[in-house]
């Protein structure tokens, strides 16, 4: 059976600030470096066939992404463990991502929901759900 989503396209207005923090994040989840990397863009890819593209682009029209405004309010990706999650959470800060929630950690989501939220420089949040 073929992965639910083909792949999630991220626009961002300076790949050099922000690529080595999905780069830590997506491989630390277990996807793998794409071969289809090149100036302006790279990809990851995991492993039900599913793909990331970060990519610079000159049509960007704002500096930072805003999460408030209609669009893509936040990227949830799975972890496979809640020992990953604790494990990105003390991480997260020396590879670019802020935590949000931070004083509802590991149930911001819910008191049945198991998750870390992160957000990168340009705005861009994440939400890591454990089992």
């Amino acid at each position: 059976m073929a992965a639910a989503v083909h792949h999630i396209e991220l626009w961002t207005n300076d790949l050099g600030q922000v690529e080595a923090g999905w780069q830590w994040l997506l491989t630390s989840l277990g996807w793998r470096d794409g071969d289809d990397e090149w100036e302006s863009g790279r990809t990851w890819h995991h492993p039900d066939g599913t793909y990331i593209v970060l990519e610079q682009s000159s049509a960007v029209v704002a500096i930072s992404h805003d999460r408030m405004r209609p669009g893509l309010n936040h990227l949830a990706i799975n972890s496979p463990s809640q020992a990953l999650l604790d494990a990105l959470r003390d991480q997260a800060l020396e590879h670019g991502w802020r935590e949000l929630f931070g004083d509802r950690y590991p149930n911001a989501g819910g008191p049945e929901h198991t998750a870390l939220f992160l957000e990168n420089p340009q705005g861009f949040e994440v939400e890591i759900v454990s089992p």
